[in-house]
């Protein structure tokens, strides 16, 4: 089951939105007979490429499979028919599906005489698809908030100046990021600011989905945009009713979605129903590059789940030089986001810190 474990990591890059999945198949001497991995959403599932690599070895064999198979007609046949036709005796499953829809691949099985076991190195595969398993399980996907930060917590400095403040090691992680996300979201302040693309280019992610999301409430963005020049089809700009129809034919006619989304008591999109619309897409995880007002609403309606801060040995001072949080935020200590950190990695002269919610945990050890 390690081994499956080990074989779904690989589909880091173009599993997402579905989840990674790793299978091996043992024949009935118990001797390695295949293995394969869920590779890119839209593709053939884990246990269908062991099955393939397996061929008729796989007949009276056992299969180890990190999650349940799939029990559903969707982008692809149901896997639990392949393995009944593949004459697979015994199948060890990591941890069941919690997609209603999908599930039901143990009971199916089992009811035709296959020997089912569920619980095997659970604990390893639900930490690999934590991000997928938060998005089928709460209906809204999982959100990554990424910042290049300054020693003392500044993304630019009092004047606006912010390219760059990390080297190209740390940009270079933080283009990878978007290689493992199904979309990226930031707000108008970043296209005036920077006139970003938003694109993927490493390469890494052979699945072509890409969704490029501006939150920007009057569709003041201008038409020269770069992400608009470049592919507007993978451009979702999120406004809301108050964004006048001229703009709104305007951008239509140039290609780009357009989203209308309840608004807050600020006026901007409410980001909780924004995010339920997104999951449905469907996006299971979101990265979240906005500047500091965008990251304040989604830290102060507590939706944000993990936090990829790159630090650099600059100082940047001064009272007006923002911070990368900014929103609301918390009256007192007790009421602040609480986080993990559960990596920290060098990139040349900077740090990439990793951190995960926890829940309201006592990260300190003071309790």
């Amino acid at each position: 089951m390690r081994r499956a474990i080990e074989l779904a990591a690989r589909g880091r890059f173009g599993a997402s939105p579905n989840p990674m999945v790793g299978a091996v198949i043992l024949d009935a001497e118990g001797r390695l007979a295949g293995e394969g991995f869920h590779e890119r959403f839209g593709g053939p599932h884990a246990e269908i490429n062991a099955l393939a690599a397996a061929g008729d070895r796989a007949r009276r064999g056992t299969l180890y499979v990190t999650l349940e198979p799939c029990n559903h007609y969707g982008k692809t046949p149901p896997c639990t028919e392949a393995i009944l036709k593949a004459g697979i005796r015994r199948v060890v499953i990591a941890m069941p599906d919690p997609n209603p829809v999908a599930g039901g691949g143990a009971e199916r099985l089992r009811s035709s005489g296959v020997q089912v076991t569920m619980g095997v190195a659970s604990e390893e595969a639900r930490r690999l698809n934590i991000r997928w398993l938060y998005w089928a399980s709460r209906g809204i996907p999982w959100v990554t908030l990424k910042a290049a930060v300054s020693l003392d917590g500044k993304m630019a400095t009092r004047l606006g100046d912010s390219q760059w403040i990390t080297g190209p090691a740390a940009r270079r992680r933080g283009l990878e990021l978007r290689e493992e996300h199904d979309a990226i979201l930031v707000g108008i302040g970043t296209i005036r600011a920077d006139d970003p693309r938003l694109t993927r280019r490493l390469g890494m992610n052979r699945n072509g989905r890409w969704l490029r999301i501006v939150l920007d409430s009057t569709l003041a963005i201008p038409a020269t945009a770069a992400l608009i020049r470049e592919d507007p089809g993978s451009v979702l700009l999120v406004h809301t009713a108050r964004a006048p129809a001229t703009r709104r034919s305007r951008l239509a006619d140039a290609g780009v979605r357009l989203l209308e989304a309840e608004a807050g008591p600020d006026g901007r999109p409410a980001i909780g129903p924004l995010l339920r619309s997104l999951a449905a897409e469907p996006i299971s995880a979101l990265l979240v590059e906005g500047g500091p007002a965008v990251h304040g609403s989604f830290n102060d309606g507590g939706f944000v789940n993990e936090i990829e801060l790159f630090m650099a040995p600059t100082i940047i001072g001064g009272n007006g030089a923002p911070a990368a949080i900014g929103g609301l935020g918390a009256g007192m200590l007790d009421e602040a986001k609480r986080y993990m950190i559960v990596s920290v990695t060098r990139h040349d002269t900077d740090v990439e810190i990793r951190a995960m919610r926890t829940d309201g945990a006592d990260v300190h050890g003071s309790d």
